[in-house]
């Protein structure tokens, strides 16, 4: 299974999906959503799905692709 980051702009009722946390930054300033790529990148994924700022929740999940058949 594929990791996938949804970022939800809670100002700006915007939803973003990312393949990797450095894929935010090229798309999404700081100052969007409230957190620097060090922090984030930094924060315990493993303990965590969810990591909320005043301007956004961005949570970690999978993605479920189905097997060929």
């Amino acid at each position: 299974m594929e990791k996938i980051i949804h970022v939800h702009l809670i100002f700006e009722k915007k939803d973003y999906y990312f393949g990797s946390i450095a894929a935010i930054y090229t798309v999404l300033e700081p100052e969007q959503i409230g957190v620097k790529y060090n922090t984030l990148r930094n924060a315990k994924w493993k303990d965590i799905s969810v990591y909320q700022t005043q301007r956004a929740i961005i949570k970690q999940g999978e993605i479920v692709r189905s097997k060929q058949l």
